[in-house]
């Protein structure tokens, strides 16, 4: 029998170990099967569970147990990423309160600190992970520094190289003065922060024919970097300065010449019109020195302090001290012409949190836009799509204008990048050393040159962007990798279209001729209930794990899914998680309710044949529901699967179908209750098996108790798949029409504050033949579900004091002159019906202003928008409960 209570916390771990040790999530359980393929965004070894994940994971868990159970040859590909800078970070930190650096340890004994790191701590996530229910076939787990990986990465490397897809030039990096590496666009985060705008006046260099000196002002935020400028830039329609093009500015406290060039970067309409341009120092200035030739002078040190390249009474300086020395110059001589305060947005590093440079410096990069092309067509011929569609734009816009890739990182754990140098500087590009020198033997002609290898490592998106094939055991020609690739759907946030899945294209093509996934799903944040991004700084994290131990993994899990709505932000908040909570228990008692009064499995149940107009109604409610299920599922609209099972589960079946079913079995007799027995336990079977992908814990349990030797686990269970023979469309009817007048009652009841122990007289007036029948051969259920004293027909209209209520063609009334006092409750409604009023007329004004639409937060926004909407709906029943009063009157 089971338990009174559900207790999720007795029950999520058995069944998920069970299934983890019997070989359940494995691929190739059905080796003739069509296969289907998910391949888990790798999360970083160093990383925890969080709310982004749990949303993620949950909702590839749903469409892999339900493909599964479907019949596909499921593969769901788990691993974890190394996660360079992270990692490094980690365990240098311990090193760190140990009074110690990495470079006290050198490079090998520090890279194997950090693999000991990983055997001991290395692995809380994918623990987490199955906290959560993941079914990853964890016999294939895989970590993109394993050895198999690794020798994917150095072959990758070495035949873009030779394709001169990957080369080593000199450009600007986003630098990390403290962690000294560079970065990706995507560890560096924009903070707002109103910092000073400078105006610097620049001498004109004067003509061979003399005359007077002029100035050519120019505005800078980092002052400091004018040491380094190389250039001034007008824009070549100005007329202002169309007589200085050609000719030099001269830098003061240097004396270097700067020309004058023009070009369209600079804007006639900003500031002065004259930009000074600093190419080693800025990424836009980079551009226009190439464009000019101008020279390219990085005066900052890896620590963003002041190089040899500086003025020697600035070398050593912190950049920050040398912008206040170099603004006390400027303005001593004269040439600070003034000083702005200036809202700019600064990049930082999103670890180490300093200030990034961009620095000029030898790096690795591949061609991006060679390889976005083919990437590009793919999507445009809708071999890989984008659900929601609007997200193909933004791969479109980042595609097209896709700049070189940087791929080299200044750190010691990662992939070393698979580079030797010799003596003269010449480079070997090999797979492995032995081969470095043989190719070095064989160009310069003599035995074995001195080589040193490239100490930099790779940017871990380099690895993770061959993550679905070399998962699979490329460059070997596996097994797996013929069966598995292209994988089927890849689901992801946004913020990493650029990152990740970009790059996953234009490798997948590249190497393996074709895309590495059919679909991309993109999911939107998790944020806190007033939509406000989950942050530290704002205290409103929400950890899943605190969740997953109060409320259970599947009531955390079925949240997530009934708020996933394609392109809308997750709002979630604890209650939410209780409501769902409610919704495992609900389930539980209805299935305790069915097993207490002998509901037992039938062998060979056939529910075309059940004859009870009840049971009729509940299996085509069932065959709905699936329906609705299987079109959710197919059109990833996962909030749409979440409804109908809920609906269904707790509308359909454990409130109408068991409260109309319970007279039946509990004091019915013979075939019968027999078949409400029997179909009972079969529909709860079906909706066990339907509501798996999304609950798999509550629905195993449920599952292996209310059976004997069940012949599969839940998780390995078949799909249900339902013929439309099953709708009977007059029992649908039926009851239908059963429901809906216990539902108006009941509403009436409520609305009018109707005391719940008061049992009413139902009239009705001119009732059809058919009608007459539902009515008496309900009436024991209307009476008790809707707590009627009697059903019996008026003559006439129904008089002062009776609220009425229609159902089809047909009147009824409730006289509650005697139970409520209607008056007070028209003016109780009325009050309701104004306060709405007036909520309304505010959310309309404050939307209606354009600067509140265009300016706030969109998820603020939306709050508001969702609020106006919820008041509407408010009033509009209060206003329906009201007409139905005035009848009364």
């Amino acid at each position: 029998m089971l338990d009174k209570h559900y207790r999720p916390e007795d029950i999520e771990k058995q069944h998920y170990d069970e299934g983890e040790a019997a070989g359940s999530f494995n691929c190739g359980q059905q080796p003739d099967a069509l296969p289907y393929t998910i391949v888990i965004p790798p999360p970083n070894v160093t990383g925890s569970l969080h709310m982004g994940h749990a949303l993620n994971n949950t909702l590839q868990d749903i469409l892999i147990r339900q493909h599964r159970m479907a019949g596909r040859d499921t593969l769901w590909q788990p691993g974890t990423d190394h996660a360079g800078i992270a990692t490094q970070m980690v365990v240098e930190r311990r090193l760190e309160a140990a009074g110690q650096t990495r470079h006290d340890l050198g490079r090998e004994d520090f890279v194997r600190k950090i693999w000991a790191w990983k055997k001991e701590s290395g692995g809380t996530i994918t623990r987490q992970l199955r906290r959560l229910g993941a079914s990853c076939d964890w016999s294939r787990e895989r970590f993109t520094m394993d050895e198999g990986l690794s020798r994917a990465v150095r072959k990758v490397f070495v035949a873009l190289f030779r394709k001169r897809l990957i080369y080593r030039d000199k450009r600007l990096v986003n630098w990390d003065p403290k962690l000294h590496t560079a970065i990706s666009d995507l560890e560096v985060r924009q903070h707002e922060k109103v910092g000073k705008l400078w105006y610097f006046r620049y001498p004109v260099e004067a003509t061979d024919a003399g005359g007077s000196e002029s100035f050519v002002t120019v505005a800078t935020t980092r002052p400091e970097t004018m040491l380094a400028d190389t250039g001034v830039a007008v824009h070549p329609d100005d007329e202002r300065y169309q007589k200085l093009v050609g000719r030099h500015c001269i830098l003061p406290i240097v004396g270097r010449k700067l020309p004058v060039v023009a070009d369209e970067y600079a804007d006639p309409e900003k500031g002065s019109g004259a930009v000074k341009i600093t190419p080693a120092h800025d990424f836009n200035d980079f551009e226009v020195g190439r464009r000019h030739d101008l020279k390219m002078i990085n005066v900052l040190d890896e620590n963003a302090c002041l190089n040899e390249n500086a003025p020697e009474a600035f070398q050593g300086l912190d950049r920050y001290e040398a912008r206040e020395k170099v603004v006390a110059i400027m303005d001593g001589l004269g040439l600070l012409e003034k000083v702005e305060d200036n809202p700019m947005m600064v990049p930082y590093g999103d670890r180490s949190e300093v200030v990034i440079e961009p620095w000029l410096m030898d790096q690795w990069f591949v061609d991006a836009r060679r390889l976005a092309g083919p990437a590009i067509t793919a999507v445009e011929q809708g071999r890989t799509t984008f659900i929601p569609e609007q997200w193909e734009n933004t791969y479109y816009e980042w595609m097209r204008n896709i700049q070189p890739w940087c791929i080299s990182r200044q750190l010691w754990w990662g992939h070393q990048i698979p580079a030797w140098f010799g003596p003269d500087g010449e480079i070997f590009v090999e797979e492995t050393e032995e081969q470095a020198y043989a190719a070095a033997r064989a160009h310069y002609g003599t035995g074995d040159a001195s080589l040193e290898r490239d100490p930099d490592v790779l940017d871990t998106w380099f690895s993770s962007a061959l993550w679905p094939f070399s998962t699979l055991g490329w460059p070997d020609e596996t097994p797996e990798l013929a069966r598995y690739y292209p994988t089927d759907v890849l689901i992801t946030g946004f913020d990493i279209i650029f990152f990740w899945v970009a790059r996953m294209m234009m490798m997948g093509i590249e190497f393996m001729g074709d895309v590495p996934f059919h679909t991309v799903y993109i999911h939107a944040l998790v944020r806190d209930k007033h939509g406000q991004k989950m942050s530290k700084s704002r205290g409103n994290v929400i950890d899943p794990l605190d969740l997953i131990e109060k409320y259970g993994a599947d009531a955390l899990r079925f949240t997530l899914t009934a708020f996933a709505t394609q392109g809308r932000d997750v709002r979630l908040e604890e209650s939410r998680v209780a409501g769902y909570r409610n919704f495992c228990t609900k389930i539980w008692n209805a299935a305790r309710f069915c097993q207490m009064n002998g509901c037992r499995p039938v062998d060979g149940f056939d529910p075309a044949t059940v004859s009870l107009t009840i049971n009729k109604w509940v299996i085509g409610k069932l065959k709905g529901a699936q329906d609705q299920a299987n079109a959710a599922i197919a059109s990833y609209r996962f909030n749409d699967l979440a409804g109908a099972l809920y609906q269904f589960a707790w509308g359909t079946f454990c409130d109408w179908y068991v409260e109309l079913a319970k007279p039946i079995l509990q004091t019915g007799h013979g075939t019968t209750r027999d078949e409400t027995r029997a179909t009972a336990a079969w529909v709860l079977d079906q909706l066990l098996h339907l509501l798996h992908p999304v609950m798999p814990f509550i629905t195993e349990e449920l599952w292996q108790s209310l059976g004997d030797n069940r012949p599969y686990s839940l998780v390995l269970g078949p799909w249900p798949t339902f013929g439309s023979e099953l709708v009977d469309p007059v029992a649908d009817k039926e009851i239908d029409w059963l429901v809906r007048l216990i539902s108006q009652i009941r509403a009436v009841r409520a609305e009018m504050n109707v005391p719940p122990a008061s049992r009413l007289p139902l009239h009705y007036l001119n009732a059809e033949t058919a009608t007459r029948k539902r009515l008496a051969d309900n009436r024991d259920l209307i009476e008790r579900l809707a707590r009627i004293d009697g059903i019996a027909p008026d003559e006439q209209e129904a008089g002062k004091g009776c609220v009425q209520i229609i159902v089809d063609d047909t009147t009824f009334s409730l006289p509650l002159g005697g139970v409520v006092d209607l008056g007070a409750e028209r003016l109780r409604l009325k009050r309701e019906i104004g306060k709405l009023d007036q909520e309304i007329a505010r959310f309309d004004k404050k939307l209606a202003k354009e600067s509140f639409v265009s300016r706030a937060p969109r998820d603020v926004v939306e709050t508001e928008r969702e609020r106006r909407t919820e008041a509407v709906g408010s009033r509009r029943r209060l206003e329906e409960a009201l007409s139905r009063l005035a009848s009364a009157l």
